[in-house]
C-alpha cells in the first residue's frame, strides 16, 4: 500500500466513523498520545489560544465519546462530510502534515438538512507500516458561529 492510499485511507475511515455515529471507533483512529482541537480560524489569525475543543491524548477522545452517550442531551442529527483532496506533506520520518478542506451537513429528525460547519482539517498523520493514525488532527472552523450546541466531532 503507498503512502497515499494508507492516508487517504484513514482520512475516508474517520469520515465514515463520525457520519455512522461509530465515535467510539472514531477514537482508535488517533494514536495513544494523539491530539483533537477545534480551533476558530479567527483565533489562528489573530495568534489567540482559544479552542472549542480539546482533547490531548486518546483517553481524552474516548472520555468525550462516553460523555456523549451517557451524560450529556444533545440535538438528534445525522451528520454527512463532504471533503476534498488531501494535500499531503513529508515532515520527515513516517509522518505527514496532511490538509483538507470539509463541508459539513446536519439532518434533523424531520428531515432537514442544513450545511452545519465549514473549515478544514489540519492534520498531522503517523505511519506504522500500512496502518495509519491520527497525530494530531486540528479542525478549523471557519468562524465561531455555529448554529446549535457543538457535542460530537467535526
Amino acid at each position: 500500500m503507498s503512502t497515499w492510499e494508507a492516508i487517504n485511507g484513514l482520512l475516508t475511515e474517520s469520515v465514515y466513523r463520525l457520519d455512522n455515529n461509530k465515535l467510539e471507533d472514531w477514537a482508535e483512529l488517533f494514536a495513544e498520545d494523539g491530539v483533537y482541537r477545534v480551533v476558530p480560524r479567527e483565533n489562528i489569525e489573530q495568534g489567540l489560544t482559544g479552542v472549542l475543543i480539546v482533547c490531548n491524548n486518546r483517553n481524552m477522545i474516548r472520555d468525550r465519546v462516553t460523555a456523549l452517550r451517557e451524560a450529556c442531551e444533545f440535538n438528534i442529527h445525522w451528520d454527512r462530510h463532504v471533503t476534498g483532496s488531501p494535500r499531503i506533506k513529508p515532515l520527515g520520518g513516517n509522518e505527514y502534515a496532511v490538509e483538507s478542506s470539509y463541508s459539513l451537513y446536519q439532518t434533523d429528525p424531520e428531515g432537514e438538512s442544513r450545511l452545519y460547519s465549514v473549515g478544514c482539517y489540519r492534520d498531522k498523520i503517523v505511519l506504522d507500516g500500512e496502518a495509519a493514525q491520527f497525530k494530531e488532527r486540528i479542525v478549523v472552523v471557519d468562524t465561531f458561529a455555529i448554529p446549535n450546541l457543538l457535542a460530537t466531532p467535526i
